[in-house]
Formats: C-alpha cells, sequence, structure tokens
C-alpha cells in the first residue's frame, strides 16, 4: 500500500513538471515571454492535481495508475498540440475537461449497474442508427464519410457507438450461454462493421471486428467460431480491397509512399521523415517542424511527438499503452461477474487496437487507416469516447474493490 502510494505520488509530481516545463518552454518559442501560454500550463497542472486527489479520495477503490497513464498522455498532448497550433491545444483542454465529466458518469454509472438488461435492445437499435444516420448524413474526410456537421460543431457517432457497442458484446457473451442464442448479436456486428466499411470508416471497421473477435475468444473460448469470423473479416477486408479505389490507393501508398511522394505518399513520407529527424531524444520542444507533416494534430501526432521528444520517448509511450492494458486486463480478471469481465476486456481491446493500429500506421507497420491516438490525438469525439472508456474500467475497478472489502469483512466476522 505505501508503495503503491509513494509511486503514484511521484508519477504524478514527474507529470505535473513535465507539463510544466513544457509549457514554460514554449511560452518563450515566440521570442518575447507568452503569459496566456505559462497561466494555461498551471491551471492544466493545478487541474490535473486536484483531479487526482478529489477522485482518490471520493472513491477509496480508484485504480489510480490506469488514470495516471490517461492523464500523462492527456498531457504530451496538449503540450505538443501547443507547439503545432495553440488554438487546437486550446480546445482539446476544453474536451479534456469535459471528457473527465463523462469519465466520472461512467464510472457511477458501471458501479451501479448489473448488466443494462432489456436496455441492450436499444443500445443495439441506438449504435445502428449511429452508424446509418452517418453512411447517410455525414461529410466526407479523407475519403470516409464519418463526420457530421451540425452548425458550427461537428462529431463523429462511430465514437460513441463504440460504447454501446462494448456494453451489448459484454451483455450478450455474458448472458446467452448457447451459441446459437447469439444471433442476434452476430447480425448486430455485422451491421456495425457493414455500415463502417460502406461509409469507408475502414480504420473504424476493423476497430469493431477486432474488438469483437477478441471479446468473443475470451467469452465463449471457441475457437471454431473464432477462427471462422476471422476469415470473414479476412475475406471482408479483401472485398474492400478490390471494390474501394480508396483501400487500393492506401495500400499501394504504404507498400512504395516514395513513389508517390509528392502526391499521396506525401504524408507518409513526412511522418518518416519527421522520426528519423528527431533521433533517440528528438529535435527538442519547439525546434522541429512537425507542422508541416499533415494532420500532425491527428491521425501523425505520434510522429510529431517522436519528432520533437525523440524516439526514447515515443518508445515510452508505447509503454504507457501497454501498462494500460496489463492493468485492464487484471482489472477484467478481477471481476466477479462475466458482464463485468467482457466489459473491460472489450474496453482495454478496444483501446489498446485503436492505439497500434494508428502508431502501426504512422510508422508504415501497416496501411494507415486513419483513426485517432486515444488520448493524444486531438479531437472531441475522441476524447470524449476514450474517456468514458476509461471511466468503465474504473467503474469495473471500484465494484471489485468493494466486493473484495465485503469478502474480508465477512470473513473476519466468520473468523471472530
Amino acid at each position: 500500500m505505501i508503495i503503491k502510494r509513494f509511486g503514484a505520488g511521484i508519477i504524478l509530481a514527474f507529470m505535473i513538471l513535465f507539463l510544466l516545463s513544457g509549457m514554460f518552454l514554449l511560452s518563450f518559442s515566440g521570442g518575447a515571454f507568452n503569459m496566456e501560454t505559462a497561466v494555461l500550463g498551471v491551471i492544466f497542472a493545478v487541474f490535473i492535481i486536484v483531479q487526482y486527489n478529489v477522485l482518490k479520495g471520493i472513491f477509496k477503490h480508484l485504480e489510480r495508475f490506469s488514470l495516471l497513464i490517461a492523464d500523462f498522455l492527456c498531457i504530451i498532448s496538449i503540450v505538443i498540440l501547443y507547439r503545432i497550433d495553440p488554438e487546437v491545444a486550446q480546445k482539446q483542454l476544453i474536451w479534456v475537461l469535459i471528457g473527465n465529466v463523462c469519465m466520472v458518469i461512467a464510472m457511477l454509472v458501471i458501479k451501479r449497474s448489473h448488466d443494462f438488461g432489456k436496455l441492450n435492445w436499444v443500445f443495439m437499435i441506438l449504435a445502428v442508427g449511429m452508424l446509418g444516420m452517418t453512411l447517410i448524413f455525414a461529410s466526407r474526410v479523407g475519403g470516409a464519410k464519418n463526420w457530421i456537421n451540425i452548425g458550427p460543431f461537428s462529431f463523429q457517432p462511430s465514437e460513441f457507438a463504440k460504447i454501446l457497442f462494448l456494453i451489448v458484446t459484454a451483455y450478450f457473451l455474458s448472458s446467452r450461454d448457447r451459441k446459437r442464442d447469439m444471433w442476434p448479436y452476430f447480425v448486430f456486428t455485422i451491421a456495425c462493421v457493414g455500415l463502417l466499411v460502406l461509409s469507408r470508416d475502414l480504420g473504424a471497421a476493423l476497430l469493431f471486428a477486432g474488438t469483437f473477435l477478441i471479446v468473443f475468444y475470451v467469452g465463449t473460448g471457441s475457437i471454431g467460431i473464432t477462427l471462422g469470423a476471422t476469415a470473414a473479416f479476412a475475406g471482408g477486408a479483401f472485398l474492400s480491397y478490390k471494390v474501394f479505389d480508396h483501400v487500393r490507393t492506401r495500400v499501394e501508398v504504404w507498400q512504395d509512399p516514395w513513389a508517390t511522394y509528392n502526391d499521396k505518399g506525401y504524408q507518409i513520407v513526412q511522418g518518416l521523415l519527421a522520426i528519423a529527424s528527431g533521433g533517440l531524444l528528438g529535435t527538442g520542444l519547439g525546434l522541429g517542424m512537425p507542422e508541416v507533416i499533415p494532420v500532425g494534430t491527428s491521425d501523425y501526432i505520434f510522429a510529431a511527438i517522436a519528432e520533437e521528444f525523440g524516439i526514447i520517448v515515443a518508445i515510452g509511450i508505447i509503454a504507457l499503452y501497454l501498462v494500460f492494458i496489463v492493468r485492464g486486463i487484471l482489472i477484467a480478471m478481477d471481476a466477479r461477474t462475466k458482464f463485468d469481465k467482457l466489459l473491460v476486456f472489450g474496453a482495454t481491446a478496444m483501446l489498446s487496437l485503436q492505439s497500434f493500429i494508428i502508431i502501426g500506421g504512422v510508422i508504415k507497420l501497416i496501411p494507415l487507416t486513419g483513426i485517432t491516438m486515444p488520448f493524444v490525438s486531438s479531437g472531441g469525439s475522441s476524447m470524449l469516447s476514450a474517456m468514458m472508456q476509461l471511466g468503465i474500467i474504473e467503474g469495473v475497478a471500484l465494484k471489485n474493490g468493494e466486493y473484495e472489502e465485503a469478502e474480508l469483512e465477512e470473513m473476519g466476522g466468520g473468523v471472530a
């Protein structure tokens, strides 16, 4: 307990030092001291300290390290975004604050829920409706139809459909013992993935399909059906490659971006050059050129981080995601109900897949699919979705702690 307490405190202190140092350096980037930048850094630092200590005080069984990892990723996000575009960073900070509210709400809802029962049918309709609405009304960005504009605001319905998808998945796999009784869920999953493919939002389609495969195998242990579903999704991916020019272009550019350096391969090449120019230790905050990387505040923010902070820090970020995954798996394994177990496995799988799909695309390990980096990329929809998934994980952690405490009290009473 003492190691856990002081370890978390040291991590928090390091995070605050990183934030204040970064914002202080950026406050001098224009030559003269920029008070607004420094004040913004102090405000965010105070918020992180208050947030952590308030949540720790209110929730006795808070999963501190998962929260700190998410907070650290948000800090890195604000610092690098302010370096690239201060206006985007200021908007992102607002979304981080709103996201924390969503996280707490999700924690409380999950903490007090069982499995949502018949509401899952409503969730299924809402999720499919959101994705169908995207197909019909969304504007096309980067080849995919995934943004809906309402006046001055825009959002991605697929980000919020993720939450519903996770709940429905956990419900069906925990409440249906016979696989033949799961056909509504199979239809639901195919509908979600199919609508995303038709919208050409192939990154989200891959994310939904991958999460389904992981949670289905964990929930059922059926190797045969999991392999069959994997083959079906692989066939769908191959069909998408044959049908959609956009998909073929991405694969061709991934294979040889230098052949179209001045055109379609420009984004990948700039990202790779940025990572290479940063080297192990980076160019230094404010000394690189991340602003020349296309979509450097969202899809390619990992390249911007690697350029200015170095490959060592970039690897450190990957390590943070890995620790986050391990913590999520431990929470899932400690869950007392199958619903809670699968819900946390799903949230952990979705966030981890999303992280490594986008990082893999940026470093040219896989074709780029155009999804965001959780807690780091700019964007309100993605930040709120990631925070709600964190809230799901934290909510189950709270339940686990309460169950464990009750069991210890019962054992103590029995001994007495």
